[in-house]
């Protein structure tokens, strides 16, 4: 599937380039996401953990990037992920691009071919769509955080002490349940709407009915 976002940050285009092309600061603001390895320049390895109710899934795997072109403000990014303790997986290329906006404002759109298997494939693409939709708000509210912090500061430096605080912690898994009534209000307006849902429906309640009888 494809996934296409934008944003717009108060932080000029070097700052936010300089943050977008920093793993260990992007990586702050994915929940559930460690950086605990580099294989080189541009190449780092790591986890992320994904909660579905009760269950913990956790991701190892690496991340690339594939093209940095500082003329064009454009990034490639290819990562991928395999289940700690199952077959599951994902594979990602994500394309990101930077466009100034105004004397201090980014736009930062990015477009994510990815490929899911596994619990999370199970779900249907509309929840993985849901749940990305929830994910992307999350990581946007934390890289606001940090850029417009970082602004705030003399020279750019990374924001330290209370300001440092003010940016959401990451160290918390992707809570996928939790991520709001939305989401599972959202998948089951999308399952009404199939045939095949009603049918299961008529289904169960004629083996109920003869269950009875």
């Amino acid at each position: 599937m494809q996934i296409e976002k934008s944003f717009v940050v108060e932080a000029t285009p070097a700052e936010v380039w300089a943050f977008l092309t920093d793993p260990h600061r992007v990586v702050r603001c994915v929940p559930g996401a460690e950086i605990d390895g580099q294989i080189d320049d541009q190449t780092y390895t790591g986890t992320i953990t994904v909660k579905v109710g009760a269950i913990s899934l956790r991701y190892k795997g690496k991340v690339r990037f594939d093209r940095l072109d500082v003329a064009e403000r454009c990034a490639v990014l290819v990562a991928s992920g395999r289940e700690t303790r199952g077959k599951g997986g994902a594979d990602a290329r994500v394309t990101s691009r930077l466009l100034e906006r105004g004397p201090r404002q980014t736009e930062v759109s990015a477009v994510a071919d990815v490929t899911v298997t596994g619990l999370l494939a199970q779900m249907g693409r509309g929840m993985v769509q849901d749940v990305s939709d929830q994910l992307f708000e999350t990581f946007t509210r934390a890289v606001r955080a940090e850029l417009e912090a970082t602004a705030g500061t003399a020279g750019g430096e990374a924001p330290t002490g209370e300001t440092r605080r003010q940016a959401p912690a990451a160290a918390e898994p992707i809570e996928v349940v939790s991520l709001g009534a939305k989401v599972l209000g959202r998948a089951a307006g999308r399952a009404a709407r199939r045939p095949a849902v009603w049918i299961a429906v008529i289904l169960i309640l004629g083996l109920l009915w003869l269950w009875l009888g």
